[in-house]
């Protein structure tokens, strides 16, 4: 059963703490990886990106384009930090292109 409060929280610590108690970070880490995916890639690459996969820190991505797959395997390491920046933590270590 969760805490109650006498005091006023917040409306994003009152969601944090429902996040924790109910353990769905990893649910919610596979939504925002997908989202930060689109984002930093942008049109181009989404138009050839079939699927996203998020599973122990490895993020799958599924590409209807080969000639697409080997030019983003040269930057792996860039897409890494661009996408933990903007997820503001350490989720992804591993990028595997499929």
């Amino acid at each position: 059963m969760p805490k109650r409060h006498n005091e006023y929280i917040s409306i994003k610590e009152a969601l944090k703490e429902f996040v924790e108690t109910n353990k769905l970070n990893k649910g919610l880490n596979k939504v925002n990886v997908a989202e930060a995916w689109a984002e930093l890639m942008g049109n181009g690459v989404n138009n050839y990106t079939t699927g996203i996969h998020l599973e122990r820190h490895t993020l799958y991505i599924h590409l209807s384009s080969s000639v697409l797959r080997e030019e983003l395997s040269y930057g792996k390491q860039k897409i890494i930090r661009m996408l933990n920046e903007e997820l503001g933590e350490e989720i992804v270590t591993k990028l595997i292109l499929r």
